[in-house]
């Protein structure tokens, strides 16, 4: 009845049963609406480790899986943390910039609950992919050098594992422009682009100039000593004249291929 509505509980999360009931018995009885109990489980469930507070629906609130980002990190708190997704989540789980005694540890709990893994050693990620949405959408990656494939790893796995087609094209930077040139079909074909590069990063703004779809600019510290570690590639990209590129950060392949991802999936995926 309109007059006996309440707020659902702001806090409904997994070590949280008190709030969880509470919201349950609301909706029973009426005085929560469906959509505002929907609500709130969308907004706060997860598991507090202590050190971490793993977020188990950024799926349902956002349709992407979390990303764990292993530096800084010891092998016990990167192996609690996995271990909660797998438990409470049920998408893909994926950790980024580990090395190899990391990505082994991962390994091996992915593979003693009968998980597969996908393991980029270049880009330094691992996945662990679950609940992989059907593909939709064509994302093209370009990569100005082969140095700049790591990056470009990272970019197509993310894509992905969020569901869109992907392909990858290496080594078409404008010091050959007849290299990029012979790809134009590609270019026409897609329905977003993400470009990698270092140095001058000029190969975005040339991309931005032939292409009908969005351009997402992904620059990398590759480079001599006056590239400042990618900095130059960034402000480069972010001072294109060619309308239609947008930009992420220095050597984010995570950023740049969940934006492709979005964009080519689109909103009904």
């Amino acid at each position: 009845m309109p007059g006996n509505e309440v707020d659902p509980p702001l806090h409904a999360g997994n070590g949280d049963a008190a709030g969880v009931e509470a919201l349950l018995q609301g909706v029973a009885s009426g005085a929560v609406k469906v959509s505002d109990a929907v609500e709130s489980l969308r907004r706060v469930p997860f598991s507090d480790l202590g050190f971490a507070r793993v977020d188990h629906h950024r799926s349902l609130r956002q349709g992407l899986m979390e990303f764990v980002y292993a530096p800084g990190k010891t092998r016990k708190q990167l192996l609690a943390i996995v271990e909660a997704q797998l438990a409470h989540d049920e998408t893909s789980v994926v950790v980024t910039r580990v090395g190899r005694q990391g990505a082994a540890a991962v390994r091996a709990l992915a593979e003693d609950r009968g998980l597969g893994v996908i393991w980029r050693e270049r880009a330094r990620m691992l996945a662990i992919p679950r609940a992989v949405p059907a593909p939709r959408g064509r994302l093209l990656v370009l990569t100005a050098g082969t140095s700049d494939l790591p990056v470009a790893e990272e970019v197509e796995l993310v894509a992905t594992l969020l569901g869109a087609n992907v392909q990858l094209i290496a080594d078409v930077g404008v010091a050959g422009l007849h290299r990029l040139l012979a790809e134009l079909p590609e270019l026409t074909q897609a329905d977003a682009i993400v470009v990698v590069a270092g140095m001058d990063a000029a190969l975005a703004s040339v991309v931005g100039g032939l292409a009908r779809v969005p351009v997402i600019a992904c620059p990398t510290s590759v480079g001599y000593g006056a590239t400042f570690g990618g900095l130059s590639a960034l402000l480069a990209m972010l001072s294109s004249c060619t309308p239609g590129v947008a930009v992420v950060n220095v050597d984010d392949g995570v950023g740049a291929g969940t934006v492709g991802a979005l964009v080519v999936r689109g909103r009904g995926a």
